[in-house]
């Protein structure tokens, strides 16, 4: 809302009025709200710094799934416009360096399963297809002219090329020590390499071949060289250990490795795409920390010299995790994203002493950083009120751009997201969050429901929640805690359940309960919990050892950890954290107290999994299943058919947060 310039306090009285009367109109939040909010993703600042292009994923209820279209918008006016209206997904788009066309990846037309390049010229007209490869072109980077792409590409499966769809397919053979992942499925001799692309003949070569996947390219200003990520020890399958490397974008030349540094896993997606300095002369990325503590250790922001190899760490003395590193137009700071405690801040990096400026202090979430040449910024930015749209940040301050969910928050009242602090039984301080139900008296308990994030080393931020608000619009309490284990409280917090899974990190969440009981919120007789992957953990953990809890969630969970030796993709960890089941066998059983005391349990459980979940198999859900209903206590498992560790299906949504009412309506007795 704009105040005019005659805002005296009448006015202001007025708008007040207004303000309450409109508040008093809205409806609750219910659950087909779900398939009307609009995802904002991915936004793009034009070399001029003008415009940004952005997608957005609707849900397309025909097709039963979210659909990603792009947009545009101005930097100086806001205004929105859909670039892209197909009922396939068009992701990923760059600008040219003139700012004349926009590339973007999809797979439609011709080709449903391969994403190929396309181009669409500002001017107008339709998009054209670029690439017709036979593999999926993963990333993309355009050269510095426009004249150039490289592309990364997987190789094609030459099991599905050869088998007719009518015969029988050909057997899976396995080779590999890393051989499954969630939605690519079993992992054979596909790698993905790169390749250039020749804008003007249209030919494509390959740059790389061998046993190994590239990713992440990245011209160099001059347009000679390319920056790219990949692992290409003798085994990249059972090491984090990342090089950064460099090669002339030419056929048949010898990359050159630049340093090496520890990743989280096979996937390179958690990480940033090389970033060089204006002048050429350094390469900013994120690295990890010590190769032991695998995912628990903190990552920040590092540059390498590309003449000496000389690498410096900028961000050590943070011990927060600090990604998405953009260099400032003089290249003479770096612009990233810290995770703080519940929060995530912008930050500017001086590259000379590595002094750390906070640029933002307010309670958000914030992600997809981008930089133009002329310092103009974007982010996309959340807070508990809505969710996430592109803004700019400009003389320290954000100014919204796009309005993406601006009908449906016009229509909804959402509760009030409050910060919490618990003290856990060993005295430590555990951040969190309460939220209160929509129509809240003050001097009355409620059904409460503490729910717990996935990772182990994520957290819950100042952003929307579409699940907390619509468990507070059914009159239920929300907890959410931040235990030992998650990020944003640095590198000893995180692993601190190192190999100790539910043991502090129980403790932890079971403070925030224990606190809104005391504060008069949480009647202690309704108590619920529930959780996805870690989440769904740490919510067996906490049924075994408290029998308070009268109705819970696990989704995607595990409580036999030996069932997950060879069946999930996270083998690595296993042996790096817990070490070989036939050397430690006593920490795996330590660890899988939940299955082996089933018997201790109580609390009602819904299970919940997708049935081509790689990640946390649908096995382990099967088995807490199973011996809940030997106790005969009452259980209930929910197979979600074809999906993975997430659900893609927007039905399938939407009745996983259906579930989730109903079963907490059912044990916990709302009044």
């Amino acid at each position: 809302m704009t105040v005019s310039r005659f805002s005296g306090p009448a006015v202001l009285a007025l708008l007040v009025v207004a303000t309450s009367s409109h508040a008093a109109d809205k409806r609750p939040l219910n659950i087909d709200d779900f398939a009307r909010l609009r995802e904002v993703g991915a936004p793009q600042l034009s070399p001029d710094g003008e415009r940004i292009a952005y997608t957005v994923s609707t849900a397309d209820l025909l097709q039963d799934k979210r659909v990603n279209d792009i947009w545009i918008t101005n930097w100086r006016d806001g205004g929105e416009r859909q670039l892209t209206f197909t009922p396939d997904d068009e992701t990923d788009p760059r600008w040219s360096p003139d700012g004349r066309w926009l590339a973007f990846l999809a797979s439609r037309r011709d080709d449903k399963e391969h994403s190929q390049l396309w181009i669409l010229d500002m001017a107008g007209g339709e998009a054209e297809k670029i690439t017709s490869l036979p593999g999926t072109v993963e990333d993309y980077a355009i050269a510095p002219d426009g004249r150039q792409v490289a592309l990364v590409v997987s190789d094609p499966d030459d099991d599905k090329l050869l088998v007719d769809s009518a015969k029988t397919d050909k057997p899976i053979v396995i080779e590999r020590f890393y051989f499954k992942e969630d939605i690519t499925g079993y992992l054979g001799r596909s790698r993905q390499h790169l390749y250039l692309l020749d804008l003007r003949t249209r030919s494509v070569q390959a740059l790389t071949t061998g046993n190994y996947d590239e990713a992440r390219p990245s011209w160099s200003p001059d347009g000679r060289l390319l920056a790219f990520v990949s692992k290409r020890s003798a085994d990249p399958d059972r090491n984090d250990t990342f090089g950064l490397y460099l090669m002339a974008p030419i056929a048949g030349s010898a990359p050159r490795l630049l340093t090496t540094y520890q990743g989280e896993g096979q996937d390179t997606d958690w990480a940033s795409t090389p970033q060089w300095s204006p002048d050429g002369r350094q390469i900013a990325f994120v690295a990890g920390g010590d190769p032991k503590l695998l995912y628990y250790a903190v990552h920040g922001l590092a540059v390498v010299d590309v003449a000496s190899n000389q690498v410096r760490l900028l961000t050590k003395q943070l011990d927060r995790n600090v990604d998405q590193p953009h260099w400032s137009g003089d290249g003479k700071s770096l612009l990233g994203i810290l995770e703080d405690d519940s929060t995530t801040q912008l930050i500017q990096v001086a590259l000379r002493d590595g002094a750390v400026r906070k640029l933002t202090a307010e309670s958000q979430e914030l992600s997809s950083l981008d930089v133009s040449a002329n310092n103009r910024t974007t982010v996309l930015r959340s807070q508990p009120q809505y969710p996430a749209e592109v803004f700019a940040f400009e003389r320290g301050h954000f100014r919204q751009l796009t309005r993406q969910n601006a009908a449906l928050l016009a229509e909804v009242r959402l509760a009030a997201v409050e910060p919490s602090v618990a003290k856990s039984r060993d005295g430590t301080s555990i951040s969190g969050f309460i939220v209160k139900p929509l129509d809240y008296l003050s001097g009355r308990r409620y059904p409460t429901v503490l729910r717990i994030h996935g990772g182990p080393v994520l957290q819950f931020t100042n952003g929307f929640s579409f699940d907390w608000q619509l468990l507070a619009a059914n009159g239920f309490a929300v907890l959410a805690s931040n235990p030992r284990g998650s990020a944003g409280r640095g590198e000893a917090f995180s692993k601190a359940i190192f190999a100790d899974w539910g043991n502090l990190d129980a403790q932890d969440v079971l403070a925030h309960v224990d606190l809104a009981i005391a504060n008069g919120l949480a009647d202690p007789a309704r108590l619920g919990v529930g959780g996805w992957s870690y989440g769904g953990i740490l919510t067996n953990y906490v049924i075994a050892q408290d029998s308070r809890f009268k109705a819970a969630t696990s989704g995607a969970s595990i409580s036999n950890i030996l069932a997950g030796y060879g069946t999930d993709m996270y083998i690595r960890e296993y042996e790096m954290e817990l070490g070989p089941p036939w050397k430690d066998a006593a920490t795996w059983v330590r660890l899988s107290s939940p299955f082996l005391h089933a018997d201790r349990i109580r609390t009602p459980t819904l299970f919940l999994c997708g049935s081509l979940d790689f990640n946390v198999p649908l096995l382990n859900s099967e088995q807490m299943y199973q011996a809940l209903r030997s106790q005969d206590v009452p259980t209930q498992l929910v197979i979600y058919p074809g999906q993975n560790h997430g659900l893609t299906r927007v039905s399938y949504g939407k009745d996983r947060f259906e579930r989730y009412l109903a079963w907490f309506d059912r044990y916990l007795r709302r009044d």
